[in-house]
């Protein structure tokens, strides 16, 4: 039997250094003779995660797959080795066919109402009370995961407001449960926030409207927040972009001016808080760092904010980190990550599927 062998400190526990082996693409924790020493020191940190990413989406839509794969690239350069592909209006399961990009894990399309998010984006429903149908629509669609558009804009008021009702929502969430799939929602704002976590969403994406009650209902709950903390600098310049409704731009600036606070309320109440950048449209793809750094600034430490972009977010998404039999994605760096974030950002081998990528 032929395989790889790595030795270094291996992340989380960081016991001291140890000996790793790699066989058809898995790790083995038992010597394997013969194998190729191809890490002797360092650490070894379980592939990041970014889990919110749009493979596949552009800033006017859809990209073609060439395109796709060169985002899917940046992505992997930064020691991003799993994707929770937050909704894309391209059909990327090509790029899961192709052993040298990131895991992906796919929402489908987000669902949305008409006139009620981004064009060329989102599945339009006419009338809310299909959405539980097209949420079964999407879980054919998907790997375990449905995106909705929890509240956006509403040109008639001026303001955010929520898409749907809570009836609704319960009812979507449980058809997405009966299939074995989990819900995320985008929200901005404060007023749909209740009704999503009190129907049982699985995530808020961004979650900048968070107040004390609705922290307590997600830490209650189990609700997850990815709050992409980079996208969420771009409030200013949208609200600038935004003069025909004077509402929303006082609104959209005030939850940028308390959001660092609004995450460090729900990191302290105990909601788990995992790491995505939001790349895609206006975000570049490849900086999960960024994000993993803007964690600590919101009360995490270095190390729960490593984290929440690797071994608890691999957990939470259903992938086992470096143990036996795990698949051997691995990043490794000359220096420990968790005594300095800056060191992520100069990769000494990026190991996907057993397949290293300097």
């Amino acid at each position: 039997m032929t395989g790889l062998h790595l030795r270094g400190v291996v992340l989380p526990e960081g016991d001291g250094p140890q000996d790793v082996w790699v066989v058809n693409g898995r790790i083995r924790t038992r010597p394997v003779p013969g194998a190729t020493t191809v890490v002797d020191g360092g650490y070894l940190v379980p592939g990041l995660v970014d889990a919110h990413c749009h493979v596949g989406l552009g800033a006017k839509g859809a990209v073609d797959l060439p395109e796709a794969v060169d985002q899917a690239l940046a992505d992997r350069q930064a020691g991003t080795l799993l994707i929770r592909d937050c909704g894309s209006p391209l059909d990327t399961r090509p790029l899961q066919e192709r052993l040298d990009l990131p895991r992906i894990i796919r929402a489908g399309r987000h669902l949305a109402r008409p006139k009620r998010y981004i064009k060329y984006i989102g599945v339009e429903i006419e009338d809310p009370a299909d959405l539980p149908s097209a949420v079964a629509e999407q879980v054919a669609e998907g790997d375990g995961w449905i995106k909705l558009v929890g509240d956006w804009i509403d040109r008639d008021t001026g303001d955010l407001a929520p898409l749907w009702s809570q009836d609704v929502l319960t009812e979507a969430i449980k058809v997405a449960h009966e299939n074995k799939a989990r819900v995320t929602a985008h929200v901005f704002g404060e007023e749909a926030l209740p009704a999503l976590i009190d129907a049982g969403i699985d995530c808020i994406e961004h979650g900048s409207g968070l107040t004390d009650d609705t922290i307590a209902r997600m830490a209650r709950h189990g609700t997850a927040l990815v709050p992409t903390l980079i996208n969420i600098e771009n409030f200013p310049a949208i609200a600038a972009g935004a003069e025909r409704y004077p509402a929303y731009q006082r609104h959209m600036r005030d939850l940028y001016a308390r959001n660092t606070d609004t995450v460090a309320k729900a990191v302290e109440a105990g909601v788990p808080v995992y790491a995505g950048t939001d790349a895609g449209g206006g975000i570049e793809h490849g900086r999960i760092v960024d994000e993993i750094q803007a964690l600590t600034r919101v009360g995490m430490t270095p190390s729960q904010a490593l984290g929440a972009a690797s071994w608890a977010a691999r957990e939470w998404l259903g992938f086992p980190s470096l143990t036996e039999g795990a698949a051997a994605d691995i990043v490794v760096y000359d220096t420990d990550p968790r005594a300095d974030l800056d060191a992520l950002r100069h990769p000494k081998l990026v190991m996907l599927r057993g397949r290293i990528h300097s």
